[in-house]
């Protein structure tokens, strides 16, 4: 019994250290990359905080890996963490769709359907006429939340499917028609952005 309770021990003491290890990496650097993104697109007064966070769970992460680092595991659970940080991050800043984007729409031929539907749905649309390689175009602007990115891009590929579409960050807005609504409005209002 005594050399079970010591196997289970040492697993748990081994394993479960470099579990906690790699957990702390997925979250700070998860934050990290929040933070990241955030400064980006002008939410710059929230960056402190995360930064903070982000670490101290680095320095209880490193501080329980140099307790551990004894073999070639605990290196490849260290780096297992940080890229498991990286992509937690990434989803969890699309999850969130924080900020605006810009959508450029180009079409080849004369559109009158699309616009209305965009400003049917609440969409604000900028229209300009234009000359491309083979011809008049018709350029549409519009500026939405990034959560309303796919729905615009649908709009598009069922009106005008053989549209050229960008879409860019927007940093910052000042004025125009845009759409609020969701999370992303709350944070907005919640955290100020600064130049």
């Amino acid at each position: 019994m005594e050399i079970i309770e010591n196997i289970v021990n040492t697993f748990f003491s081994d394993y479960g250290t470099l579990f906690l290890i790699f957990i702390a990496r997925i979250f700070d650097v998860s934050i990290g990359t929040m933070r990241i993104i955030l400064m980006a697109r002008g939410y710059r007064s929230i960056a402190p905080v995360l930064g903070f966070f982000e670490v101290l769970i680095w320095l209880v992460a490193i501080n329980s890996a140099l307790k551990h680092f004894d073999g070639a595991l605990s290196y490849i659970v260290y780096a297992a963490g940080f890229a498991t940080g990286n992509y937690v991050g990434m989803l969890l800043e699309e999850k969130i769709a924080i900020g605006y984007q810009s959508i450029r729409i180009i079409t080849s031929k004369v559109v009158s359907a699309l616009p209305l539907v965009l400003r049917q749905e609440g969409f604000g649309v900028t229209l300009i006429d234009g000359a491309g390689m083979r011809g008049p175009i018709t350029m549409l602007f519009t500026v939405v939340p990034k959560r309303d990115v796919k729905k615009v891009v649908e709009i598009v590929r069922t009106l005008e499917p053989n549209a050229f579409i960008t879409i860019e960050d927007v940093k910052q807005q000042l004025s125009g028609v845009t759409v609020h609504n969701g999370f992303a409005q709350k944070f907005a209002s919640f955290v100020t952005k600064k130049k």
